[in-house]
């Protein structure tokens, strides 16, 4: 799009620019555009296409371009277990099942989008982030959703110096994701998107005893294919605990999540991601035996029920996205000696040390919005948000499809909702959600504000 002239159409008359002759008394807006001779619906439009085009460059919606990949991210044994407190630092000792870190990036020809769905218990921490994010900026992609399963068969990330501290587990994991990203916008090709949802019964709340409890049912396949009809890529959107290995298993295991992942990559010869939703109060209601492989074929037979039946985007794009920090009062002080003491003696002092620097000026969760197109919203929370702030931001946010993603991008505990916290009970109170009353509904509220800015229907 060359430069705009009078005679071009995009202004209506000539411009002329009578300012210099005005005394400045009395300038109000009405008489600046009467004496720009320029009609407000021609501003307005002005305005809008200044905002698009400086904001996303020129590109045409539709010529998305796909590339998938995976890699191994299983640590060596010997590093603590993250996800139950009765384990302290008991190390692993074995590995039950590979763990896989699956990638889709999403590049529209003037930005790109890197969803990453993670075996591991919690995202790589702060630090991490900001030493992935920095190497990626190169490749103009610093719109990341890293989103982990949360298994409770996972390592400890929160320590920097396991099992080598010449070469901890969380630099190499830093390695091969980079790697991993890389790796896929280089084998980007034309493809296509569809999307489907439906709600399924196969979560439960585990938190409330309330006859109206909230659970967020909605399971969301997205399907990725080649513009040959090739299957590209598989997500997951679904909200419920990994939690049905015993916690005396000291083995790395996806839990049910990989046991899913791999049905449906056994059926369409593609990478699943599985991004798990707001299951901060919600977990597994297995239809049939309480196991992760019985479990895990029950929501894959859902999920490739669903790809069948997806409705394909006509467009996508233009990608669009926003990343925001926010800070929240602790409700713990970790700096307390004998609140350091219990702490330690519920996980273990390591664990601790991490957790008083991490919140010694707040906690400090971060939320990733984007759009995929006007119908196809993604939200990623930095924590276990409780279902009642999906259904609230599903509710709300009125779009056809949201994927909405707990445990993304860092790892900052349970963000409850007001009512849960009320009622008591574990993921409300302290020492594992440390966060002042109300930090998730205003974690909610923001990520709807950047939701419907996005789509322009916000200043």
């Amino acid at each position: 799009m060359g430069a705009s002239s009078p005679e071009s159409g995009f202004f209506p008359t000539p411009l002329r620019c009578p300012l210099r002759e005005y005394n400045g008394k009395n300038l109000k807006p009405g008489t600046v555009l009467a004496m720009l001779r320029i009609p407000v619906h021609a501003l307005r439009g002005l305005l809008v296409a200044i905002i698009v085009f400086a904001g996303h460059g020129i590109t045409r919606a539709g010529d998305l371009k796909v590339g998938a990949a995976t890699a191994d991210i299983t640590p060596p044994p010997g590093m603590p277990m993250w996800g139950y407190a009765a384990r302290h630092d008991a190390p692993a000792v074995g590995v039950r099942d590979r763990l896989q870190a699956r990638c889709v990036v999403l590049d529209d020809g003037s930005t790109k989008f890197a969803i990453v769905s993670l075996d591991l218990g919690r995202p790589p921490t702060r630090n991490s982030m900001a030493r992935i994010r920095e190497r990626l900026a190169p490749l103009s992609l610093n719109h990341i959703w890293l989103v982990a399963s949360h298994t409770h068969h996972g390592p400890v990330l929160e320590l920097d110096d396991l099992p080598d501290p010449q070469n901890p587990y969380n630099r190499i994991l830093e390695n091969t994701l980079v790697d991993l990203i890389k790796k896929c916008t280089q084998n980007l090709m034309p493809a296509r998107l569809g999307v489907a949802a439906r709600e399924t019964g196969l979560n439960r709340n585990r938190h409330s005893k309330r006859p109206d409890t909230p659970v967020d049912k909605t399971l969301t396949v997205v399907r990725v294919e080649s513009t040959t009809g090739k299957p590209v890529a598989t997500l997951v959107n679904f909200a419920a605990h990994p939690t049905m290995l015993d916690s005396k298993l000291l083995e790395y295991s996806a839990d049910w999540p990989g046991e899913m992942a791999r049905r449906i990559e056994q059926q369409t010869s593609a990478p699943c991601l599985f991004l798990q939703g707001c299951s901060g109060d919600l977990t597994a209601n297995p239809p049939r035996k309480g196991t992760p492989a019985d479990f895990g074929e029950s929501l894959a037979d859902e999920t490739l029920a669903l790809w069948k039946t997806v409705t394909w985007e006509p467009s996508i794009g233009p990608l669009r996205a926003a990343r925001a920090e926010m800070q929240f009062r602790c409700a713990l002080d970790i700096g307390n000696p004998l609140v350091r003491l219990a702490l330690g003696r519920a996980f273990f002092p390591k664990l601790v040390d991490h957790y008083e620097a991490e919140y010694r000026t707040g906690v400090r969760p971060e939320l990733s919005a984007g759009l995929l197109s006007d119908r196809i919203g993604i939200v990623g929370f930095s924590g276990e948000m409780f279902s009642g702030h999906a259904l609230s931001l599903r509710r709300r946010a009125r779009m056809d499809h949201l994927i909405i993603c707990g445990l993304c991008n860092d790892y900052q505990q349970y963000f409850p909702t007001i009512e849960a916290m009320s009622e008591g009970g574990y993921g409300s109170t302290l020492p594992v959600a440390v966060s002042e009353p109300g930090a998730g509904e205003k974690l909610t509220d923001r990520a709807l504000i950047e939701l419907y800015r996005l789509r322009g229907k916000l200043p």
